[in-house]
């Protein structure tokens, strides 16, 4: 494994289990607001240094194909997760429009990507 791997790997853990802390599924503790704060602001500034600070550079065609493929993944888990969120809160009425927020921006998002790059690469 390369040490840019493991960058993404540990990256990935890191985010991962910043954003497990926060929501706290099965209560095992019990965050003062201060706690949740600090968490709060770090999982938010992680999660912005791994999504929009860290760029991927891809050094060949093999290397492009496997980022793209590893995004058009990311993006169909996503966006199923989401459906499936939006469905199961819309069966007990109480549908968050933050899931429907992220849903619309990620086809947007898409859709947009594949305009531009048809006019203008």
């Amino acid at each position: 494994m390369t040490k840019e791997m493991m960058f993404e790997v540990g990256s990935a853990v890191v985010f991962c289990t910043l954003a497990v802390l926060l929501i706290n599924p099965t209560n095992f503790w019990m965050p003062t607001m201060a706690h949740t704060t600090v968490l709060t602001l770090a999982a938010v500034a992680f999660g912005a240094l791994v999504i929009f600070v860290l760029r991927e550079h891809a050094r060949d065609e093999r290397d492009e194909e496997h980022r793209s493929a590893a995004g058009h993944a990311a993006f169909l888990a996503g966006s199923a997760v989401l459906i499936i969120g939006i469905a199961v809160q819309n069966v007990v009425h109480q549908v968050d429009a933050w899931l429907i927020g992220a849903l619309i921006a990620m086809v947007v998002a898409k859709v947009g990507t594949r305009i531009w790059n048809t006019l203008y690469h």
